[in-house]
C-alpha cells in the first residue's frame, strides 16, 4: 500500500466511513482508512450474537445524509445496519481509500517532520493527520476470573460469538446483564437445556417500541424523502426530551421509573425473581435498556437467575461467591468493552514520546472530546465525554467530522503545518463539563461503565446534543496553535 498520505483514518465504522466520505466530498482524496476486521462496519461488523440490535431507532441512527427508506423494523438489527455500512462504502465512493485486515499497533508523532507514524500489521505508514475513528465499543471486557484459564469447555465473549458452537442441550452460565445480554439471554434460552444468568447490578428495563415498517411507509420515504425527514426530526426531538430527566431535573426520572417498574410487575409472577431483578439505584444512572423478552426469559423454568456473584471457574464449572457449584458446557461473558480505558491510549505516543495514557492515568480528557494537548494533528470521533445515554452516537459524530473538516479549513487557510488544542482550553472546557455533570442522573452513585477508574464520568455530554454541535461547528482559532507555514499544501 501507499506508506505517505495526508490523512489516516482508523476504524472503518460509523466514525471511520463519515469522515472518508466527508473528506471526498469536500474534495480531499489524500487519505487512507486503516481497518483491522477482513470488511468494514465497525462493531456492527464484529457483533454478530443472536438479537444484535440497536436501541435507538433506524430513522435517527443512521447517516443525515444518507436516509434508508428500507428500513425493515423501527429499531434495526445488527445485519441490517452492517448492510446499510457496506452500501455506504459503495454509494460514496470510499471502498478505494480502505486497507482492510490492516491492525494499527502503534502512533508516535515525529516532531521533526511533524508526521504520524503508524505501524501496522501490513507494514508502516506516515500522515500528517491523524484521525482516530475506533469508537469506545471496540475492545471486549472480560473480567479477571480465578480458574477461567483451565476451563475446559466453551468460553467467548458477546462481541466475539462463536457461532460453530451449537448451543441446543447444553448448559450455559452467561455472566453480565447489560445491554448486550439483555438481547442474547432471550435468544439462547430458548436452545439450551440450562442457562445460568450472573448478574452483579440489575438494568432498568422499558418496554420495547420495536414494531415492523410497513410497506406504504417505506413507498412512502422512497417516493417522499421529506416525509422520513420529519419523521427522523421528531424522534430526535422525542429523544432530547429526555435530556429535561437525565440533566436537569432528575427528579422527573420518577415517571419512567414507574413505567419500568410496572413492566416488571406485568412480566414478572415470581415475587422472589421481581425482588432480584428490582434494581436499588436511580433510573438513567446506568443505560436504560428496552426489552419485552428479558424478564420472561428469566422466568422461564430452564433459566436461573444468580446474584451472588462468581468466585471461581473449574474445570467444568463454575461457583458462585456463595459457594454453591454449577456444571456449565460453555460460559458467554456479556461484560461490556473497556470504554473509559481507551486502548489506543497505550498506543499513542504524541510529544516527547509520551504515551496518551501517561497523560490521562485512567482518566480521559480531550478538548470537544477530540483534541488533546501534547498531540498535534490528532483528532478522536466520539472521544471522551461525547457518549450518550438517551440519543443516537451518530448525531454526535457528525457534530465532530464537522469540526475536524473546519480544521482542516482553517489549517489551509492559515497555511499551518499543525494544529494542537492549547492546555488552558483544554482545562476550561473540562472544568465545564464537570459542573454540568454535577447533580445529574449519572452521578446519583450507582456503578456504571460511564465511570472511569478514578469514579469520574468520563464518557457522557451532559447537555442537549444540539448544543454540542453548536459548539463544535466551527472551530475557535483563540483555542488552538498553529505551527508554521507548510512546505506542502493542507488537504484541500
Amino acid at each position: 500500500m501507499n506508506h505517505d498520505h495526508a490523512i489516516a483514518i482508523v476504524g472503518s465504522g460509523f466514525s471511520g466511513l463519515g469522515m472518508a466520505i466527508r473528506l471526498r466530498q469536500a474534495g480531499i482524496d489524500d487519505f487512507v482508512v486503516l481497518e483491522r476486521a477482513g470488511e468494514v462496519g465497525g462493531t456492527w461488523q464484529a457483533n454478530t450474537y443472536p438479537g444484535c440490535a440497536c436501541d435507538v431507532p433506524s430513522h435517527l441512527y443512521s447517516f443525515s445524509f444518507a436516509p434508508n427508506p428500507d428500513w425493515t423494523q423501527t429499531y434495526s438489527t445488527q445485519p441490517e445496519i452492517w448492510a446499510y455500512l457496506r452500501r455506504c462504502a459503495d454509494r460514496f465512493g470510499v471502498r478505494p481509500h480502505v486497507r482492510l485486515d490492516c491492525a494499527v499497533k502503534s502512533a508516535t508523532w515525529l516532531e521533526q517532520e511533524r508526521r504520524w507514524e503508524l505501524e501496522t500489521s501490513d507494514g508502516t505508514l506516515r500522515a500528517r493527520i491523524l484521525i482516530a475513528g475506533m469508537g469506545p465499543l471496540t475492545e471486549p471486557r472480560v473480567p479477571d476470573i480465578r480458574g477461567l484459564d483451565a476451563f475446559e469447555g466453551e468460553v467467548w465473549h458477546s462481541a466475539r460469538w462463536n457461532h460453530d458452537v451449537d448451543l441446543a442441550g447444553r448448559r450455559v452460565a452467561s455472566i453480565g446483564t447489560g445491554a448486550s445480554a439483555i438481547q442474547y439471554v432471550p435468544e439462547i434460552a430458548e436452545q439450551v437445556e440450562r442457562l445460568h444468568v450472573f448478574q452483579r447490578t440489575p438494568p432498568w428495563v422499558l418496554p420495547h417500541t420495536s414494531r415492523p415498517i410497513r410497506d406504504w411507509e417505506r413507498r412512502l420515504y422512497r417516493t417522499l424523502p421529506l416525509a422520513q425527514r420529519v419523521m427522523r426530526g421528531g424522534i430526535y426531538a422525542g429523544r432530547e426530551a429526555l435530556v429535561l430527566g437525565f440533566v436537569k431535573h432528575p427528579r422527573l426520572m420518577k415517571v419512567v421509573e414507574r413505567m419500568a417498574r410496572k413492566h416488571m410487575q406485568h412480566q414478572i409472577d415470581d415475587p422472589e425473581l421481581l425482588e432480584k431483578v428490582t434494581p436499588d439505584y436511580t433510573i438513567g444512572c446506568k443505560r436504560i435498556l428496552p426489552s419485552n423478552r428479558w424478564y420472561r426469559a428469566l422466568g422461564r423454568p430452564n433459566v436461573e437467575l444468580i446474584t451472588e456473584g462468581v468466585r471461581e471457574v473449574r474445570a467444568r464449572s463454575i461457583v458462585a461467591a456463595d459457594g454453591s457449584e454449577r456444571e456449565v458446557d460453555a460460559i458467554v461473558f456479556g461484560t461490556g468493552f473497556q470504554v473509559t480505558d481507551i486502548p489506543a491510549a497505550h498506543r499513542v505516543r504524541g510529544r516527547d514520546g509520551r504515551l496518551l495514557d501517561d497523560l490521562w492515568h485512567g482518566s480521559p480528557r480531550a478538548h470537544l472530546g477530540s483534541t488533546i494537548a501534547g498531540f498535534p494533528n490528532l483528532f478522536f470521533l466520539l472521544g471522551p465525554n461525547t457518549g450518550l445515554g438517551h440519543s443516537s452516537m451518530v448525531y454526535m459524530i457528525e457534530s465532530q467530522i464537522a469540526h475536524v473538516i473546519d480544521a482542516l479549513r482553517v489549517m489551509r487557510e492559515r497555511g499551518a503545518v499543525t494544529i494542537e488544542v492549547t492546555a488552558e482550553a483544554q482545562e476550561r472546557y473540562n472544568a465545564s463539563l464537570e459542573r454540568k455533570l454535577e447533580g445529574t442522573v449519572w452521578n446519583t452513585g450507582c456503578a456504571s461503565w460511564y465511570l472511569d477508574r478514578t469514579g469520574r464520568n468520563a464518557t457522557i455530554w451532559p447537555d442537549w446534543t444540539w448544543r454540542f454541535r453548536r459548539r463544535v461547528a466551527q472551530l475557535d482559532p483563540a483555542e488552538y496553535a498553529f505551527d508554521a507555514p507548510v512546505r506542502e499544501p493542507v488537504p484541500a
